[in-house]
């Protein structure tokens, strides 16, 4: 279980998300792990950033909490910067998702500029099911990215969706073959990292700014309302049906 840093030549940085039994599930040390390297990479002479999953099934399923959903300001903090949930990042990221795609993998991937998705990737928000509020900025990105009536079926039908559909819902730039997935990413972010560095930069800081301004005013609200959500009756057993693999009952 890792997060994996290598470089792709000289001005890009290629992360790889890796827990491949757990479809590539992040435990809150790969998060904070996470965190850390946004630090490192913020401040370095990379110029386009690549994300995405080990293997072949899954780019994130999301956090691996081991049914932990206890969350302090200051472990929020901690998977609000690993997530790039609030912040403004100032280079631009690039995401190849190569499976599944799903819960805070999503989130996270909404917080990427440019991706490609191989055919077999699905695409999902399922914390509803198992009445769990979804923290990781999709309640706020999913409209701006996509509208609201592709985020509202996301996010209250909590089905996952076809690379197909995400890319008809432009949610993702285009499906890629899987065989080329990493070669067409890498050759988008080469393309990038040949414009200028202080050009490409300002623009970016711009266009994840705007967003994270969004995300950030509704932050005491969201809170507000994951709170109320702990709090309900149906809390308990959704996350009971989730460790336990069966459907809740919610009647």
């Amino acid at each position: 279980m890792e997060i994996r840093f290598t470089e792709e030549g000289r001005h890009i940085a290629l992360i790889t998300i890796d827990n491949q039994p757990r479809r590539n599930a992040m435990t809150r040390d790969m998060i904070f792990d996470l965190a850390a390297l946004w630090d490192e990479l913020e401040k370095s002479d990379h110029r386009c950033i690549v994300v995405t999953g080990a293997g072949d099934r899954a780019f994130s399923s999301g956090a691996d909490l081991g049914g932990d959903l206890s969350a302090s300001a200051e472990l929020a903090a901690k998977i609000n910067r690993g997530l790039l949930k609030t912040d403004s990042f100032p280079k631009p990221i690039l995401s190849a998702v190569n499976g599944d795609c799903v819960a805070g993998g999503l989130e996270l991937m909404l917080s990427t500029d440019i991706r490609f998705a191989s055919p077999n990737a699905r695409f999902g928000l399922p914390e509803v099911r198992w009445s769990i509020y979804p923290f990781g900025g999709s309640t706020t990105k999913l409209v701006a990215q996509i509208g609201y009536v592709h985020a509202a079926e996301m996010l209250l039908g909590a089905d996952l969706i076809s690379a197909e559909k995400a890319a008809e819902i432009e949610l993702i730039n285009r499906v890629v073959p899987v065989e080329t997935l990493m070669a067409e990413t890498l050759k988008m972010a080469e393309r990038i990292a040949a414009n200028s560095p202080s050009a490409v930069q300002a623009v970016k800081r711009q266009l994840s700014e705007t967003q994270a301004e969004i995300v950030r005013s509704r932050e005491t609200f969201e809170q507000t309302l994951g709170d109320k959500v702990r709090e309900s009756p149906h809390f308990e057993e959704g996350v009971a049906a989730f460790l336990e693999k069966r459907p809740p009952n919610y009647d």
